[in-house]
């Protein structure tokens, strides 16, 4: 396994829509297994396919606190929602920053394993917050995108900031 490298915003390969999973074959397990490690490392609860620099619909999560609950959501969707609410979200791929968001607190989510075996799964609180972020990255969007425009920019501004002054 391996620690990959997260891109970070505004870097245009986390806007890309990513297409299906098709094959479930070595290399999908291979980057499933280094997802989890990087995510662990990272230290995050949640981590995209795009957000690593792989085109596929492909996410990995884990809300628990002992990293024991290990979630792969390949070609996920949302079949219901409910109950939306305040709450505060970050990224791996926006550093260090932090804002207020509406996300559902219920949802029922399709999805398959790594297996390509079809799943339902029925969470709330952190883990629908969680799987509504990771889709979101799927579809090429961004929790900052929720944001206003001024916000965006001034985000926008200390990342490009940060990555000179690191670079």
């Amino acid at each position: 396994m391996a620690v990959l490298p997260i891109l970070h915003h505004p870097d245009p390969r986390l806007r890309r829509k990513t297409p299906p999973v098709e094959r479930f074959d070595q290399d999908l397990q291979r980057l499933i297994d280094d997802m989890f490690e990087t995510m662990y490392a990272a230290p995050g609860v949640g981590l995209a396919a795009n957000q690593v620099g792989v085109q596929l619909r492909l996410a990995v999560m884990d809300c628990s606190d002992e990293h024991d609950q290990p979630l792969v959501m390949i070609n996920p969707e949302l079949v219901m929602t409910d109950d939306p609410q305040e709450v505060e979200e970050g990224c791996l791929s926006v550093p260090d920053i932090r804002d207020k968001i509406r996300r559902y607190n219920k949802l029922r989510l399709r999805a398959l394993d790594r297996n390509g075996q079809p799943y339902e799964l029925e969470a709330d609180g952190l883990m629908a917050q969680c799987i509504q972020h990771e889709i979101d990255h799927l579809d090429g969007k961004l929790y900052i995108d929720y944001l206003s425009s001024l916000k965006r920019e001034r985000i926008r501004k200390k990342l490009q900031k940060a990555a000179v002054a690191g670079g």
